[in-house]
């Protein structure tokens, strides 16, 4: 029987190639088809500028931006799909 950390872990990676894989997908396919070009659309989620902390010793930016598509949602749901089969 699997730990249940390490089936949330496959998850994670399977959701993660999914989405790089979906992502992939839709600039080659709107790239290639006029009609198609709606794939390519790219929303930005995240922040805009990192947040910066100076501690005089060490400086540290955190940021996190997400570029998602039509496609990186689909092949996010296609990878959980195929996880659970």
């Amino acid at each position: 029987m699997k730990s249940p950390d390490k089936n949330k872990s496959l998850l994670g990676i399977f959701i993660l190639l999914g989405a790089i894989l979906g992502s992939i997908a839709g600039e080659i396919l709107g790239s290639s088809f006029t009609k198609l070009s709606f794939l390519k659309t790219a929303y930005k989620v995240g922040t805009t500028s990192p947040l910066n902390l100076d501690l005089k010793v060490l400086n540290l930016a955190i940021g996190l931006n997400f570029d998602i598509n039509i496609m990186t949602i689909m092949g996010i749901v296609l990878a959980i799909i195929l996880y659970r089969k």
